[in-house]
């Protein structure tokens, strides 16, 4: 495996304008790796240490209230989600690490949500070998089925935000469902790793999260293409 997708980095996603006027943006870059086992656990120091940082700096009834989680539940109204009974991915891992738990799944999915854990930043990680590039970062026309992990199909209304590959096939509902179809899996080999971005989060920080998820790869072996592109690119 090789991470021929780096030299079409730069096009390989696109936010449609319709998308842009909410205020979205993304960071994402490509990793890839053939050493996807590990005889110990490549990550229990770094979850130890963020246990112990999600409890000094985090306390479950003013979580609300911090500046990132705040704008991804503003984002949320604004697009007819309620925050207070579908939580924004990021806080609902806060929320678990204060109640003393995390959840483990696999390499590539831990290190999705480790990162997210550490900036806040909901993540999406997908198989390449199951979408065709380039991506679009749109709004629904109405009609579009969506498959989501752990839940049966729907057909979406229009005008939710919403990330298809080419094919038109609805990897993501923005920013906070994936769809099973293009899930990370036991044998996965090769990633798009998204980083979501809403009005009131720092670009930075979206692209902190994405370079963070693929160095904890780099603790399994994996490769990445060395930096991550933002869109639309206009965006600071």
């Amino acid at each position: 495996m090789s991470g021929v997708l780096c030299g079409e980095l730069n096009e390989l996603v696109e936010v449609a304008p319709e998308a842009a006027e909410l205020g979205i943006f993304v960071a994402y870059t490509i990793a890839w790796g053939e050493n996807y086992g590990a005889t110990t656990d490549p990550f229990s120091d770094v979850l130890g240490n963020l246990m112990r940082i999600v409890k000094l700096k985090h306390d479950i009834s003013t979580l609300k209230d911090n500046e990132v989680i705040r704008a991804y539940r503003n984002f949320y109204w604004r697009i007819g989600i309620d925050p207070t009974k579908t939580r924004p991915s990021s806080e609902a891992l806060i929320r678990r690490l204060l109640r003393g738990s995390f959840p483990r799944l696999n390499l590539v999915v831990d290190a999705g949500n480790i990162a997210s854990a550490e900036t806040l930043v909901p993540i999406g990680i997908y198989d390449v070998r199951y979408s065709t590039s380039p991506y679009i970062l749109t709004l629904s026309r109405g009609g579009e089925v969506f498959r989501p992990i752990g839940g049966e199909a729907e057909v979406l209304k229009r005008g939710i935000p919403i990330l298809v590959d080419s094919r038109g096939v609805v990897m993501h509902l923005y920013p906070h469902r994936d769809c099973v179809d293009t899930m990370v899996r036991e044998d996965t080999r090769e990633v798009l790793i998204v980083g979501a971005g809403v009005p009131g989060v720092p670009a930075r920080l979206v692209v902190e999260a994405v370079g963070r998820v693929a160095e904890l790869l780099g603790r399994v072996g994996w490769c990445w293409c060395g930096r991550s592109v933002i869109k639309p690119n206009q965006v600071k």
